[in-house]
């Protein structure tokens, strides 16, 4: 296949720059169909998922059991993991594979230490002021097993609750046909500290966890990514429990001047490209000569891969190369494209960092390739997505955190600022806050 390589900036933003949103889904007559197979009636996405949230919610496992047989073809007399299960894992999955856990393990553990956020008071002559920082109690952690199993996702998420001390971690993960979990998904969530993990997925996971059934608790809080459905369900059910992000397909831009290794460039375009036929990979090149190396290196690279389809698919739809003529000029498109990821394969790479203004990770030199930060350096992989980097960051011990404010006012606090806060509850037409305010200060006049 030709890499589709774009050299006007306008006709770049039009088409391959181009963001849409996470709910906007194409309903095609193949979905359709599909759904009708499935459920007897040509739904869409949100009808879907606003079928299986209600079903959960007013008949719990039961409705759990049904969806699960439609949906994974998994019959289950049990939806928890039992702990034979896990020792089975054990022995499943390679040591080489478990050593690779453990290690990404302490690298997530050791950076997320060094970021937890700290309660604080400040005493003054008002009296004191402070935040105190306590952990979210119940988390629900969803992992995705669909298309491929991602142990790495169960412990860039679970990891950071630990450490922010979360009391209960739970976990959904869809099951296999034969009703077994996969190994190497129970054997991430043991050795990072997930308490319990239940066989589902999809939907019909993120209801389970909302609303609790008879087998799944209730969380406060749910993370994790997946497909459109569960972005449709986690947003349905904001308000009920907290969530961290809804989650559009995975994507990576690099900016790659002509000091870039073409086929490294090449290569960490094909490893995006592989997640998903919906991930998008862009490279932004400095010159045309830059861009067809580069394009030239990925046709290369991709008749080599074992499974190529859904690299060339993702690269065929939303993958491709644009012409920006300078650093400088890559740098402000990617700054109004936000990527996920960014990766900074030119000359200066510091530089460039520093006029970076949106994106969920930045990926510094050639060297600091996005496939190490997806496993091992630190820092979670669990990025905003579809342009959301412009206002929301990556999962972090804050997500799992939350703020309480502390007020200990004494006498000379309000003395001092009783009288200025009964104005403007009065000039916002509020006297019962004024007339509060003013009881204080008429009961501690005389102590004063």
């Amino acid at each position: 296949m030709s890499v589709r390589i774009v050299a006007d900036l306008a006709e770049a933003r039009r088409s391959l720059l181009r963001r849409g949103l996470v709910q906007d889904v194409e309903v095609t007559p193949e979905l359709l169909d599909q759904s009708e197979r499935v459920w007897g009636e040509r739904l869409a996405p949100d009808q879907v998922v606003e079928r299986i949230l209600a079903d959960v919610r007013a008949r719990g496992d039961a409705a759990l059991r049904e969806v699960t047989a439609r949906l994974d073809r998994a019959i289950l007399a049990s939806f928890e993991v039992e702990r034979a299960e896990v020792e089975a894992a054990y022995r499943a999955v390679p040591d080489e594979v478990v050593d690779a856990l453990r290690l990404a393990i302490q690298q997530v553990r050791t950076f997320h230490q060094r970021h937890l956020p700290r309660s604080w008071l400040d005493f003054g002559p008002d009296g004191a002021i402070g935040q105190r920082v306590t952990p979210i109690e119940r988390i629900g952690l969803h992992a995705p097993g669909g298309r491929a199993a991602y142990p790495s996702t169960v412990v860039m998420a679970a990891v950071p609750a630990r450490v922010a001390g979360c009391s209960s971690v739970v976990m959904c993960t869809p099951p296999r046909p034969d009703g077994t979990a996969h190994p190497t998904m129970l054997v991430a969530a043991d050795l990072a500290g997930v308490d319990r993990v239940f066989k589902l997925g999809g939907a019909q996971a993120i209801a389970a966890m909302a609303f609790g059934t008879e087998s799944v608790p209730r969380v406060d809080k749910i993370v994790g990514p997946g497909n459109i459905f569960v972005a449709l369900a986690k947003r349905r059910v904001y308000g009920v429990v907290g969530v961290d992000a809804i989650a559009g397909p995975t994507e990576t831009m690099l900016i790659a001047d002509e000091s870039a290794d073409p086929g490294a460039a090449a290569a960490d375009m094909l490893a995006q490209a592989e997640h998903d036929p919906l991930a998008s990979a862009i490279l932004l090149a400095t010159s045309e000569q830059v861009a067809k190396l580069v394009g030239a290196q990925v046709e290369r690279q991709l008749a080599r891969l074992p499974k190529p389809d859904v690299a060339r698919a993702s690269l065929a739809s939303r993958g491709g190369i644009v012409v920006t003529g300078s650093v400088d000029v890559a740098l402000e498109l990617a700054n109004e494209y936000a990527p996920e990821h960014l990766c900074l394969l030119v000359r200066d790479p510091w530089a460039a960092m520093a006029k970076v203004k949106n994106a969920g990770g930045v990926f510094v030199g050639e060297t600091s390739l996005e496939a190490v930060g997806d496993y091992t350096a630190g820092p979670s992989h669990v990025m905003p997505t579809g342009g959301t980097a412009r206002f929301s960051s990556p999962l972090t011990t804050n997500d799992f955190l939350k703020v309480t404010s502390v007020f200990a006012i004494g006498v000379d606090g309000v003395n001092r600022l009783g009288p200025p806060a009964a104005t403007l509850a009065r000039a916002e037409g509020l006297p019962a806050h004024a007339a509060a305010v003013e009881h204080r200060l008429e009961r501690i006049a005389p102590r004063a």
